[in-house]
């Protein structure tokens, strides 16, 4: 990151303990039912129980970013690169969708309506290179995940400022997130400000602990290497 990405101001440090019990979890085959569940008629994925509330998951270090100092960078493998701050974010073209919550911890929240800008939006201005086949997302808190460019291509994943009709609260990845519906939900960051498009593959924090590649909650794949 560069000096201006620099003065973002972190509050907490990473709990190293909830990242040990999650590697353990993996490790154990946690929470995991051995079954599988068909999106186009299965609403719930295996596994998972529905909430009304919306609980807030992270590795316990939280960005405080102002919209003024917010930037986003979409590079790597594409022909323009893009480096946008808040103004010229939210000039492009906005959408709204609604969409479902599915957690590796085992919860579900239906429903959510969310606004920002579609992904697709951003790729079409860079013009991703042939060679470009994944993602690999950064977050002004050092987090990482990664998924094809074809998830992230899909009409239904947005990059999230506003989440029922208010402003992303910081807890939740304010200013602004991904929301990759159709997988489990670590694989929408929070707080993202880096985009980079690869020609190979480049897991991220919890997919080198152990957590599924590829993370699609009606195949229930939670964990890579589950008993």
């Amino acid at each position: 990151m560069d000096d201006e990405d620099d003065k973002i101001p972190l509050t907490g440090r990473v709990r190293e303990k909830l990242v040990e019990t999650k590697q353990e979890w993996a490790r154990e085959g946690r929470l995991l039912t051995g079954q599988t569940a068909d999106p186009s008629r299965d609403r719930l994925p295996p596994g998972q129980r529905l909430v009304q509330d919306w609980p807030v998951l992270d590795l316990g270090v939280q960005p405080d970013i102002a919209k003024e100092k917010w930037r986003l960078r979409l590079e790597g493998l594409v022909e323009a690169p893009l480096r946008l701050d808040w103004d010229a974010f939210m000039a492009l073209p906005q959408a709204e969708a609604v969409n479902d919550i599915h957690c590796v911890t085992q919860w579900s929240r239906y429903d959510n309506r969310w606004q920002g800008v579609r992904a697709s939006t951003l790729l079409d201005l860079a013009r991703p290179k042939p060679a470009a086949r994944f993602v690999s997302f950064t977050s002004y808190d050092g987090y990482t995940t990664n998924v094809p460019l074809a998830e992230f291509a899909r009409e239904e994943a947005l990059l999230a400022h506003s989440w029922e009709g208010a402003p992303l609260t910081r807890q939740h990845g304010g200013p602004v997130r991904v929301v990759i519906p159709r997988l489990y939900f670590w694989k929408s960051p929070k707080w993202v400000t880096r985009i980079e498009l690869l020609g190979a593959d480049r897991p991220g924090f919890w997919e080198v602990r152990g957590y599924h590649n590829e993370a699609d909650p009606w195949k229930e794949e939670r964990y890579s290497d589950a008993p």
